[in-house]
């Protein structure tokens, strides 16, 4: 029999209904059924076992990441990327170990790789009650640092890209130290996210030590290659920041956290919702500073809590901005969420 995510599937419809009730405790039954038809729909589809392992290890993997952060979803975290192959003695992993510690006094928690180098430093100066370890089965180099192994926060992941997905889905900030392929793998996929409005606005920090040329020479060849080509806009600039000291890089997390809170699209509306109010005035500079990202006729407006959003009541006394934004312009949208922050 041929399956369908339509209820026209009679007794397996019928079938499912019965397994989620008899389960029980089930959230969202709607969208469990969806993934128990998609599991059945590739098992009479595929007769590739590798292809169901695949889909199988995933699933499995996703789960856990959520059960593993989902208790702490409250907590804002940074991200941190860097080599695994930096020694203990090098000026930069104190500087990491310095930026773990600063995190968590400013109230962050930390999410790293899990191995050693930067990764290691970034979670011993955060202490292993701050510290995720968010790593990956290697044949060699990375294996859980001593700050993660054992912890209850530590993941291990047999796919990259469900790793990937874990490092920016619960992070509220990436910062990047200097390391090899990984390091730029992940800092050019955090970047297109950003640039392409696949990932919210966040901050994203690239760190140097004091008189360090890694992301100066990296920036360079963005200005000079990408730019200069026309490759990209010189508005992406804006979605990230070089800075050489633990401390700044903590103050331009803090500081993107300001007056900004979150966002959410209700339908082809921004909702930008704000820890603390601003004035009529501040809105109509907005609008005048900002009518380029938005659509034809668009503005921007004060509102209340929009009847989409009712299902995030933690929210609602939030103010909010709702905004006409175009959908395109991603780097000029950080730089108004920039503005916001200095009203």
């Amino acid at each position: 029999m041929k399956l369908h995510f339509t209820r026209d599937n009679g007794p397996v419809d019928d079938s499912i209904d019965k397994l989620i009730e008899l389960a029980s405790n089930i959230t969202h039954p709607e969208i469990i059924r969806d993934m128990i038809l998609a599991a059945l729909k590739a098992g009479q589809e595929n007769y590739e076992k590798a292809d169901l392992k695949l889909m199988n290890s995933t699933l499995k993997e996703m789960r856990f990441t959520s059960k593993i952060f989902g208790p702490y979803r409250d907590k804002r975290k940074v991200t941190v990327f860097g080599s695994a192959r930096t020694q203990p003695g090098e000026p930069v992993y104190k500087m990491a170990q310095l930026f773990g510690r600063k995190l968590v006094d400013a109230g962050y928690m930390v999410i790293t790789g899990g191995g050693g180098g930067i990764m290691q430093a970034v979670n011993e100066g955060a202490g292993p009650e701050n510290s995720f370890g968010v790593n990956i089965q290697l044949p060699f180099e990375q294996r859980p640092n001593p700050t993660v192994e054992g912890n209850p926060r530590l993941i291990t992941y047999k796919y990259f890209f469900n790793r990937k997905v874990a490092f920016l889905k619960e992070t509220n900030a990436v910062a990047l130290f200097p390391g090899g392929f990984g390091t730029l793998d992940e800092a050019m996929e955090t970047l297109t996210l950003i640039q392409t409005g696949k990932h919210n606005p966040l901050p994203l920090v690239l760190l140097d030590e004091s008189g360090g040329t890694y992301w100066t020479r990296w920036i360079k060849f963005f200005q000079e290659e990408l730019l200069a080509e026309g490759y990209i806009s010189a508005s992406d600039f804006y979605t990230f920041e070089r800075v050489d000291s633990a401390d700044a890089a903590v103050e331009r997390i803090n500081r993107f956290y300001k007056r900004y809170h979150s966002q959410r699209f209700v339908d082809k509306k921004l909702v930008i919702r704000l820890s603390s109010a601003i004035s009529e005035q501040a809105v109509q500079d907005l609008n005048e500073r900002f009518r380029d990202i938005l659509m034809p006729q668009g503005r921007i407006c004060l509102s209340c809590p929009l009847p989409a959003e009712d299902d995030e009541t933690d929210l609602a006394d939030l103010p909010r901005l709702v905004i006409d934004f175009n959908r395109k312009d991603f780097g000029i949208l950080r730089k108004l969420i920039d503005t916001i922050n200095e009203y």
